[in-house]
């Protein structure tokens, strides 16, 4: 049986990307729409390196109405949305909150205008597990209390999440799955895709694999006076292949309507916390590569520990993480030598 289309919003980024192999492998017809503000065209080459398709490309931004429209003008067959397209520094939008607004919610708003007039049966939502802010208890489930947010780009994933809320129960004519992810670090083992942020990540593992590099003179960590084990925030570090899978599996729940639920929202997670020096360490034993680091001060906005129940994701949708996380270490790790090799960084 031939497959629908689908539109992967932001799909030159990092978990864009990833989940665009994982979607044209499992038989999907894929466009991406991308302004390419914090990614780079050649990640589609990697895309069909992996895969032999080459996914259709727009170059557009989503808080672009009419690009949009124009979009589902020519691609008439759109069934489903996948929602990548959003600034996600959480650190950047300290300091830039209208600009975080303004992309993450505006791209959000267009997307469900025109969802209902083009026959679109549901949209996946990129949600974030900053929802939970500083949760009292871990691991945290789908019903665990949504706290004010301690970042405008958390936010902007709470505002969302009300936004697809309102608009389904006011009658649109279609559903939506609302994934939390918890911390997506790794590359595609191949190490023909992987996290490229433009100028200084933003993230820990790209600017931990830069690092060792010799790229960055050495990585911050950010407190080690928390209430931890080491001292060191504590997270939930998720293969990104792995989740890019739940995305498949959740694209197909939504459109063969698996589900009673017009909504229904799922945390992606690993189910264990690892500290930031925890994580340095299963890179050093993963690769045998040492990452030059010191203890900076900590910074605003960041979250002390927080961790993902996943039972719902592992039993509902039959999805579990199940890299070893020395293995995602070993595939970021590998991306880091293709860019080298490339001469990109």
């Amino acid at each position: 049986m031939k497959k629908e289309r689908i539109l992967v919003t932001g799909g030159t980024g990092y978990i864009g990307s990833h989940t665009v192999v994982e979607l044209q492998q499992a038989g999907y017809p894929v466009v991406i729409i991308d302004n390419l503000s914090n990614s780079d065209r050649a990640v589609l080459d990697g895309i069909e390196a992996i895969t032999g398709i080459r996914p259709d490309f727009v170059e557009a931004d989503c808080t672009d109405l009419e690009a949009l429209k124009a979009l589902f003008a020519k691609y008439p067959d759109i069934k489903g949305i996948i929602n990548f397209a959003a600034s996600k520094a959480v650190g950047e939008s300290m300091q830039k909150p209208v600009l975080y607004y303004r992309n993450n919610l505006n791209t959000l708003m267009n997307l469900l205008d025109l969802m209902g007039p083009n026959g679109v049966k549901g949209i996946v939502f990129s949600s974030s597990c900053t929802v939970y802010g500083e949760p009292d208890v871990n691991p945290v489930t789908e019903q665990s209390p949504i706290k004010k947010a301690t970042s405008p780009y958390g936010n902007t994933k709470q505002i969302s999440e009300e936004i697809i809320t309102d608009v389904i129960n006011a009658g649109a004519p279609f559903k939506s799955v609302i994934l939390r992810y918890f911390n997506p670090v790794g590359a595609h083992p191949s190490a023909m895709i992987g996290e490229l942020p433009n100028g200084v990540p933003q993230n820990l593992v790209p600017y931990l694999t830069q690092a060792a590099m010799g790229i960055r003179a050495e990585l911050s960590v950010f407190g080690n006076d928390y209430d931890t084990p080491d001292g060191s925030c504590i997270r939930d570090y998720i293969d990104v292949v792995d989740l890019a899978k739940a995305h498949v599996i959740a694209v197909e729940r939504m459109l063969q309507d698996k589900s009673e639920e017009k909504i229904e929202i799922f945390n992606l997670g690993t189910g264990r916390g690892v500290s930031v020096l925890e994580l340095i360490a299963a890179f050093e034993r993963a690769t045998g590569v040492k990452v030059p680091h010191k203890i900076v001060g900590r910074r605003a906005g960041d979250i002390e520990k927080v961790w993902a129940n996943p039972a719902r994701a592992n039993q509902v949708l039959g999805w579990t993480a199940n890299t070893p996380l020395d293995d995602t270490m070993r595939s970021a790790w590998a991306w880091q030598c293709k860019l080298r090799e490339k001469g990109v960084m």
